[in-house]
């Protein structure tokens, strides 16, 4: 039987060289590896156009599509990108002291669709108490003058008080001008660290973040692996091919990380990062398939819902399609 020939969009994690390499071979599929390392660009190519056959994506764009019965894609559980988010939020300490401040407030974002801005609202409000229909979003580019990307974002499905920044500055003078009070997303504004009113709401983010693992059990989880239905639908034995290959190639990762020879990363003090790793991970930080990450995804539903990107929750069961 041929081979069926595909493309994979995917940042070059290292849980993902293997594939890159093709040290990792996926049953039945001849894999093109399509190495791009801005995930919105991505995710812009493969909403607008369906450019790849499978792809690194956005978690909760996948969910708002997939609520919305507007998907073109089937997803399997491998999650290339995690990082808990708390670290991700700067305040100007003039107007905001703690979490509870944020009520009320303006609070800049890159897009307020994006997946880690959506857990940063969830924590803000699951965990804070902050009442996230008292704030104005103002959406822009953290240091840029212009919009984040160039989404194709499904409609909100309830009202919510966004703004677009059209000032010409970015999200990080705004914040410094005490325009906006609290940026939040996936980077941080050129501010932090030369102003000193620009600040982390939380300086002790790192402890902060394991507390709030070890008592929720959830790992903030960025994307997923999305496949073109149509494809999937002709063949559906590659979902659980491109799983198998994606959850080796992990696994390599890992073996690679843990040797001692010569520190496979440029972080001096690896070997105490990977003891914490298994005392609150169990070895691995990335585990894929759907039961390990019940608590973290049903989280991220509960926050879609709440903030309305999703009418009502979604079955996670349903969601990704069977890779067994």
């Amino acid at each position: 039987m041929t081979n069926v020939p595909m493309t994979f969009a995917c940042g070059l994690y290292d849980r993902a060289v293997a594939l890159a390499t093709g040290a990792v071979k996926p049953e039945g599929i001849d894999l093109t590896f399509v190495n791009i390392d801005s995930p919105r660009e991505i995710f812009d190519r493969m909403s607008s156009t369906q450019e790849f056959d499978a792809s690194e994506y956005s978690s909760s764009e996948f969910i708002s599509r997939y609520a919305a019965g507007e998907c073109p894609f089937v997803a399997i559980p491998i999650f290339p990108s995690r990082s808990f988010r708390h670290g991700f939020i700067v305040v100007n300490r003039r107007f905001v002291k703690n979490p509870k401040d944020l009520s009320g407030k303006r609070i800049g974002l890159p897009m307020y669709t994006m997946t880690a801005s959506i857990f940063i609202k969830g924590l803000l409000q699951h965990e804070y108490g902050v009442d996230l229909s008292q704030v104005e979003w103002v959406e822009g580019q953290i240091n840029g003058g212009d919009k984040h990307g160039a989404p194709t974002t499904m409609p909100l499905v309830g009202p919510v008080h966004i703004t677009q920044n059209g000032s010409g500055k970015s999200l990080s003078q705004l914040l410094e001008e005490g325009e906006i009070h609290a940026v939040i997303g996936t980077g941080f504004p050129e501010a932090l660290g030369r102003n000193p009113d620009i600040v982390r709401l939380f300086p002790d983010h790192r402890r902060v973040e394991r507390e709030y693992f070890q008592r929720t059990g959830i790992f903030p989880i960025m994307h997923l692996v999305a496949i073109q239905k149509t494809l999937y639908e002709k063949h559906p034995f590659i979902a659980k091919s491109l799983f198998q290959a994606l959850d080796q190639s992990k696994k390599i990762a890992l073996s690679k990380m843990r040797a001692v020879v010569s520190l496979r990363y440029m972080l001096p003090w690896m070997q105490e990062d990977i003891a914490e790793v298994d005392e609150l991970f169990d070895g691995d930080p990335f585990p894929y398939g759907l039961d390990a990450n019940r608590k973290t995804l049903n989280a991220l539903v509960q926050y879609l819902e709440d903030q309305h990107l999703i009418s009502k929750p979604v079955k996670l069961d349903d969601i990704f399609v069977a890779t067994k």
